[in-house]
């Protein structure tokens, strides 16, 4: 084979890795029917799962990157690590700089007071939000690493589908 012959020969292969790589980040998911509504979120951080329920039901499981230090509670701000504990989501952000937040409201009063004893922030902003504006082209891709300062991430088709079958007062379990 010759060194032109065979040059292709990578580029077609690296054409075609390519190709697939995109067709799995926006292959379009399976969308729950207009009108359900969740009353339960449970991340398990662990398997990188979100799930949302209704009446102990699994409506539907998707998969997350979280905060960067993934292993562990949040204690502090910076520690880019996802809480862990029983929140709610208590409103949507609509300026965010993701495709659409719902923040989550962590800190509670103890995890202020612990880290209010250790003399540092506890951290906030505390989102379940899709891909930063303007990197929504990665789809699933965003998935590869855990990537947040202590956010659970999901596609912008998830974090649409989420917010709309979430409303706001819903809890939200964060399990290791």
């Amino acid at each position: 084979m010759t060194k032109r012959r065979s040059m292709k020969t990578v580029a077609g292969i690296f054409a075609g890795i390519l190709l697939s790589l995109a067709v799995f980040a926006h292959w379009p998911a399976l969308q729950l029917p207009e009108g359900t509504q969740a009353d339960t979120i449970v991340v398990y951080k662990s398997q990188r799962k979100l799930v949302i329920r209704r009446g102990g039901e699994t409506l539907k499981e998707y998969s997350v990157a979280l905060g960067g230090v993934p292993i562990g509670p949040k204690t502090q701000e910076g520690d880019e690590k996802t809480p862990e504990g029983s929140y709610k989501i208590d409103y949507r952000k609509p300026d965010s700089a993701f495709h659409l937040a719902l923040h989550i409201s962590y800190p509670d009063e103890q995890e202020k007071s612990e880290a209010a004893a250790r003399g540092v922030s506890p951290g906030g902003l505390i989102m379940v939000h899709g891909i930063r504006n303007g990197f929504g082209f990665l789809g699933r891709l965003h998935r590869i690493l855990d990537w947040t300062n202590g956010c659970i991430a999901v596609t912008n088709q998830e974090i649409d589908e989420i917010a709309r079958v979430v409303s706001d007062e819903t809890p939200i379990d964060i399990l290791p």
